[in-house]
């Protein structure tokens, strides 16, 4: 039995049950791979279930402010994916319909060369070949590849390799065969090669070189930034402002990010020290206070003074949200 007709039986029996596999609504289908992007499925699915049933067609979701979509999102991080999400929700809109072949589908905002062929094959069924993670890992193991995978020549290799394995017929069945499989078999730590149904043909597991594949080139460089926040509370209200382009978090809100120069008489009060909140090549540590002053003080442009109860309907990140849950 082939490569991929190996996939496809393994799948019949083992592929997970997903809600957006149940149908082939390509907005649905498009939502998922948004949401999926650097999040695990059982992160990411309670998302999907809200975004569709708060916004069950493209042109609810293009309708939507972008504060309620960034709330929405509020959790799952990069942001900037909740951003395209939307923009890509308004030129499908504009279009009329949602676009049906790799080329058209390869142009919403914040779709790449796998989201693409992901929603291509599985929502119109087109033989586009999906090369994520776990289909690096699956076809550097077996066919014992060793070119780096975070490499140009590694990404075309892999690629072209992928589309030649493309059944006929099942793009759709045959792209998630193979992301189930590297997720739930071919896993990156101890991978399950005693009852895989490709061990007498892969070559990883022939050579013993199951753990050395997929070869990756060294990583970026990991930064250390510090942030100080200050939570202000005067008389039932707090101060935000909401974060510009170019750098981390745009669109989302924060509490005063600078030390003030506080009244005679003022202090601040250090709620957490040092809190450690990793993003993908930054590591960021900050500091949260408290301020209490009897009078609104003056803010720096940008802040605007909001009733402390009404804080939950404005977007903030992860490392805000855990300044509120210590007040």
């Amino acid at each position: 039995m082939s490569f991929a007709a190996t996939l496809l039986e393994w799948f019949k029996i083992k592929g997970r049950a997903l809600p957006w596999r149940e149908t082939r609504d390509p907005y649905a289908i498009w939502l998922s791979e948004i949401i999926l992007q650097q999040t695990r499925i059982e992160q990411g699915r309670p998302y999907w279930e809200r975004f569709v049933r708060r916004w069950p067609t493209v042109a609810d979701l293009a309708a939507a402010s972008e504060d309620d979509v960034l709330r929405e999102w509020q959790g799952l991080g990069y942001y900037s994916r909740a951003r395209h999400l939307h923009a890509a929700a308004k030129q499908i809109v504009a279009m009329g319909h949602f676009p049906a072949t790799l080329e058209d589908i390869r142009r919403l905002k914040g779709v790449g060369d796998y989201t693409a062929a992901a929603i291509a094959s599985i929502a119109f069924d087109l033989p586009a070949a999906v090369v994520d993670g776990n289909v690096y890992r699956v076809l550097s193991r077996y066919y014992g590849i060793s070119t780096p995978i975070n490499t140009t020549a590694g990404k075309h290799e892999f690629a072209a390799l992928a589309q030649s394995l493309l059944p006929e017929g099942e793009a759709s069945a045959y792209n998630q065969a193979l992301m189930d499989f590297g997720a739930l078999q071919c896993t990156p730590q101890s991978p399950r090669c005693a009852d895989c149904p490709l061990m007498e043909t892969c070559e990883a597991l022939r050579s013993g070189r199951t753990g050395e594949l997929p070869v990756k080139q060294r990583k970026l460089k990991v930064t250390e930034r510090r942030l100080t926040y200050i939570y202000i509370r005067c008389n039932g209200q707090t101060a935000i402002r909401q974060r510009g382009p170019g750098d981390i978090w745009q669109g989302l809100w924060e509490p005063l990010c600078c030390l003030p120069d506080l009244p005679a008489g003022s202090s601040l009060t250090l709620l957490r020290h040092n809190v450690r909140h990793v993003l993908t090549h930054r590591i960021l540590l900050a500091d949260f206070y408290l301020w209490e002053p009897d009078e609104r003080p003056p803010l720096p442009d940008g802040y605007i003074w909001i009733d402390e109860q009404d804080i939950d309907r404005y977007a903030i990140p992860r490392l805000v949200q855990l300044l509120l849950e210590c007040l």
